[in-house]
């Protein structure tokens, strides 16, 4: 792949982590805080833990995409980004364009999914 192509997904790379690490900060500073005056009675209370159980699997989640951003940063500075890592073929430039993290080309993520769904 060349340099400018590999610049440009590492510009895409960083942007996406940079909107991730914004949305927790706003999480904690927003849908974090719980007001003693939000909780009137029993039913609120439910409802605000169901809400922070949410917003705690949404910031796991990013936790995790984070850690795959970093894996493909990794990927690009060691000339790896953009070749799957099952079969080593290319990574199709559409799927890259929709999701530049991807490590996996989507004939072997479907595999990958299929494998999860019958063990799952």
């Amino acid at each position: 792949m060349e340099a400018k192509e590999l610049a440009r997904y590492r510009k895409l790379l960083m942007e996406e982590k940079q909107r991730i690490i914004n949305n927790a900060k706003n999480a904690l500073k927003n849908e974090l805080a719980i007001s003693s005056d939000d909780l009137a009675d029993e039913t609120d209370l439910a409802a605000s833990e169901v809400n922070q159980n949410l917003v705690f699997k949404l910031r796991d989640r990013e936790r995790l995409l984070l850690a795959k951003i970093d894996e493909a940063m990794e990927r690009i500075e060691s000339g790896s980004f953009g070749a799957c890592n099952e079969c080593e073929e290319p990574i199709e430039v559409r799927r890259l364009e929709a999701r530049p993290m991807s490590d996996l080309c989507v004939a072997c993520k479907e595999k990958q999914e299929h494998r999860q769904k019958i063990y799952a």
